[in-house]
């Protein structure tokens, strides 16, 4: 019988033993294992046939005490209340560890979103949009790009916004189109930032990227991106894989190739991808093959504890948001296995995004080289940090984030004082 994870209860499990490790008392993070606001809406929608469906929307707000919440909407079936509170955690520990003034939030619709229409997804957001309008603004809630969405859904949700408020309000949502607000470097930034993270701690484990072997587990945006860039530093990636299955080359793929295939048409799966020489895979398979570097960058709760003991990776940079399971993350780290979590190697999006939120309100753009620069240094940073704290606590690198986070925000939260 296959367990069924509790996607929030596993993200309180690693903050109480972060909490513990720091020597905090249950009273400085207690406020944490709560989100501040949880809201559920009906969204009703007219599909193209006349006919009228009723979709469960969310949005939870975990955390405003750095600043305005912040995290994407995802379009999924799967999407609940309990996965949209992790998420919603996960971005506040997020932001914190990047050290930029937001809190977390996260959003969602369990929809299949590969079976609307354009006309049906752009009527679903405005809708949403529209019933969230309350609780969102520059200054409250700045939603963003996730699983299934992406800029023009965010240009959507930014118009409708903007129509019910009667101003143009870009700062509303970040990930949006460039000709609407949207930041050069953006869309690369995620897959950009996790090839900075798998290069710091490849030289901190006296490893090069050069001929290093990479398996990565998405070949969406984040995971996509992140196996071209990777390729680019001169790594040989060997295999990748999408909801349709993996794909193996022992010599290496053609990466530029496989990724240009993808993206040239809407809807298009590896299935459909052939070459000489290529093996077809599953997603366990891939998951435990023997690489230098393992990026599982599609849904949570891939590296199970089972998945955990098979893994053959020698390092492993998490693209996804919550791959690991709590139980399969203490069996890398028993096995003395290096990762570097998510709340650290995927925070590339929401650093751009704060760099897009800064340029709205400030009506200018930045040139693509500044943004670059900007994301560079701030992941460093944030690498070392982590780094240096894990090392002070003897800890693993997901411990140091941890930790690292939940010292910022309760020093935050003590300088704020109770005022009631």
């Amino acid at each position: 019988m296959t367990k069924k994870f509790n996607p929030y209860q596993e993200v309180l499990q690693t903050m109480e033993r972060a909490a513990q490790l720091l020597g905090l008392n249950e009273d400085d993070y207690i406020t944490l294992k709560y989100p501040e606001r949880e809201m559920q809406v009906s969204i009703p929608l007219t599909m193209d046939d006349g006919s009228t469906k009723v979709f469960q929307g969310y949005r939870v707000q975990h955390s405003g005490v750095r600043g305005p919440y912040k995290g994407g909407i995802r379009y999924h079936q799967a999407v609940d209340m309990n996965e949209i509170k992790a998420l919603a955690a996960m971005m506040t520990f997020k932001c914190a560890v990047a050290d930029i003034p937001y809190g977390g939030g996260k959003g969602g619709v369990a929809v299949d979103a590969t079976k609307l229409s354009k006309g049906e997804m752009e009527r679903l957001t405005r809708k949403y949009a529209t019933l969230l309008y309350p609780i969102v603004g520059p200054h409250i809630d700045v939603p963003a790009p996730d699983l299934n969405t992406n800029p023009e859904v965010m240009a959507w949700f930014m118009d409708t916004y903007s129509i019910l408020r009667g101003r143009l309000t870009p700062a509303v949502v970040t990930g949006k189109p460039v000709a609407v607000g949207g930041s050069l470097g953006r869309t690369e930034s995620t897959g950009k930032g996790i090839t900075l993270m798998a290069k710091a701690m490849s030289q901190k484990l006296n490893r090069s990227l050069k001929g290093a072997t990479v398996a990565v587990q998405g070949a969406g945006n984040v995971g996509g991106t992140a196996a071209l860039f990777l390729h680019r530093e001169g790594c040989k990636v060997v295999a990748i894989s999408d909801v349709s299955g993996g794909i193996y080359h022992e010599d290496g793929l053609d990466i530029e190739e496989v990724i240009g295939f993808l993206r040239t048409e809407r809807g298009r799966l590896l299935k459909d991808y052939d070459t000489p020489g290529l093996k077809r895979i599953g997603n366990e398979e891939l998951l435990t093959m023997p690489v230098d570097i393992l990026i599982p960058a599609a849904l949570g709760n891939q590296i199970t504890e089972d998945i955990a003991r098979k893994t053959q990776a020698r390092l492993i940079v998490e693209g996804a948001n919550g791959p690991t399971t709590y139980e399969g993350d203490l069996i890398l780290e028993e096995r003395g296995i290096p990762v570097v979590p998510d709340i650290l190697a995927n925070s590339g999006g929401v650093a751009v995004s704060y760099f897009e939120w800064q340029q709205n309100l400030q009506n200018f753009s930045w040139d693509e080289d500044k943004v670059n620069r900007r994301l560079e240094n701030l992941m460093v940073k944030s690498f070392e940090d982590v780094w240096n704290m894990a090392q002070k606590y003897n800890s693993s690198m997901r411990m140091g984030a941890y930790m690292l986070a939940l010292d910022r925000i309760v020093t935050a939260s003590k300088l704020r004082g109770r005022p009631f």
